[in-house]
């Protein structure tokens, strides 16, 4: 047989040194519906115009626990006024470990509301079909898109790329009876 030399491992980062993200838990924080002119909006025959906006605001919890709160205004009005509105603060609670500082705002501003965002999406159908009207449902959002244009805005501004209070991200209007597409980010 032909000498061997033992091959020892190279030393380098262990699997707990590697960036790790994990969902702790997905809630809603706060819930608001309301059909301002019911009864009589069951009455009028126009389409509404429907808005979509959203933000996402993130807190520190702990070392390794953040929060995410993704947070969508809905409205749909018609020249007849206002048939409802939506506004829903949902959150999620991300734990992360040996994550690199140039990853947390990607992680945070676009993945994390990726995550939560479906379940965002079936709390608005439900209560929209529970407020007496047709499920809304929406159309995905382009976190990543909305990310990248916050960026944009941040160096041409040459300001911080969240605010004081953590926000960033904000979209949108689609007006359209049954597409509420966000758009504009």
């Amino acid at each position: 047989m032909a000498d061997e030399t033992p091959i020892t491992p190279v030393p380098g980062p262990g699997p707990d040194d590697q960036p790790q993200a994990a969902t702790i838990a997905q809630y809603i924080k706060d819930l608001s519906v309301e059909s301002p002119n019911s009864p009589l909006v069951f009455q009028w025959n126009a389409q509404p115009q429907v808005e979509v906006q959203f933000n996402i605001n993130v807190d520190r919890v702990s070392d390794d626990v953040h929060e995410v709160v993704l947070r969508v205004n809905v409205s749909a009005k018609s020249d007849q006024g206002t048939h409802f509105l939506v506004d829903l603060s949902y959150a999620g609670l991300f734990g992360l470990r040996n994550f690199p500082d140039e990853a947390m705002a990607p992680f945070m501003l676009v993945e994390a509301p990726q995550l939560i965002f479906p379940f965002a999406r079936q709390v608005i159908a439900e209560a929209v079909q529970n407020a007496g009207f047709p499920p809304l449902l929406l159309e995905p959002i382009d976190f990543g898109r909305a990310f990248m244009a916050q960026l944009e805005q941040t160096q041409i501004d040459n300001g911080a790329l969240t605010n004081g209070s953590g926000e960033a991200g904000n979209a949108a209007s689609e007006t359209g009876p049954s597409d509420p597409t966000p758009s504009g980010e």
